[in-house]
């Protein structure tokens, strides 16, 4: 395991948008106000490197149970780690947030503190959410898991990720959603 410090990073919103097409379980990039975080970075898997979503505090995580896909920080009064909806990232789409600049970022000096909070709960817990990352990462991959319907298709996105990342680098652009072709939902392909 690296001994580099976990770090929280926002997502490229057209990269994200780009995913969603193909998995309606990768998570939206914005909330109500702020760039949503990211959690990263907890596996590289065929140099794909994985990023899970952090998810604000809510009554509903102090009830419930810390589960493979499912982290909740300090007992879920700071949030929770969505493991089911992480996924692989190119290194250039992921931007680190400084933890320095944190409070100066948000214009909320209340989230600015939550995430310095959550931030440093990350690190003292980096080797549980790591192994809880791989964990789920390979019992998906390998079909030994109940809760796969739940988490984002690994494999699938990993596909994406790799055709995204080389259309960016021959364009220099981002692919935008509505330059995607549509996907047939009736399991056969079209034409011939």
């Amino acid at each position: 395991m690296s001994k580099n410090r976990i770090g929280f990073y926002t997502i490229d919103t057209d990269y994200c948008d780009y995913l969603r097409k193909f998995d309606s379980k990768v998570p939206y990039t914005m909330d109500s106000k702020q760039t949503r975080p990211f959690i990263g970075i907890l596996l590289t898997v065929n140099e794909n490197t994985y990023y899970a979503p952090l998810s604000s505090p809510k009554p509903k995580h102090l009830k419930m149970k810390n589960q493979i896909d499912f982290i909740k920080i300090n007992s879920g009064k700071w949030g929770a780690i969505n493991l089911n909806n992480m996924i692989p990232v190119h290194h250039s789409l992921a931007t680190k947030v400084d933890p320095n600049h944190l409070q100066r970022t948000y214009n909320i000096q209340a989230y600015g503190n939550l995430l310095q909070n959550q931030l440093t709960w990350c690190n003292l817990n980096k080797s549980l959410i790591i192994s809880k990352a791989e964990k789920l990462y390979y019992s998906v991959i390998n079909n030994k898991c109940k809760i796969a319907q739940r988490c984002c298709d690994f494999s699938l996105l990993e596909q994406k990720c790799q055709e995204y990342s080389i259309q960016l680098s021959q364009t220099q652009q981002p692919i935008l959603p509505n330059q995607i072709p549509p996907v047939p939902t009736n399991g056969f392909t079209q034409g011939i």
